[in-house]
């Protein structure tokens, strides 16, 4: 009877610590999803601060370029044409 025992025992310690690295293991995926969810809502905050410093630059450029600046131009004239023609566009759906 006693190495029944000790194999029970045995058993019950392993599925102890089976079952103690089962939690140690989920408390851990828990912790590595939030931190998951906390990095890519950093990251799209950061795309956003991108993009907005994106069109700010691409203003400043424009703006440049109608002070005087050669080096945007061509850039900036196209921009102007392409407002011209969407206003255009505008006030001939406004006369219909």
């Amino acid at each position: 009877m006693s190495n029944i025992e000790f194999v029970v025992d045995s058993l019950e310690n392993r599925i102890s610590k089976v079952l103690h690295k089962l939690e140690v293991l989920k408390q851990t995926n828990t912790n590595l999803s939030d931190e998951l969810a906390r990095t890519q809502e950093r990251l799209l905050q950061q795309d956003e601060i991108i993009s907005s410093w994106e069109e700010k630059y691409n203003t400043l450029k424009m703006a440049n370029s109608l002070l005087g600046s050669d080096e945007n131009k061509k850039e900036t004239k196209l921009k102007i044409n392409a407002l011209i023609r969407d206003i255009d566009h505008c006030i001939g759906q406004l006369s219909e």
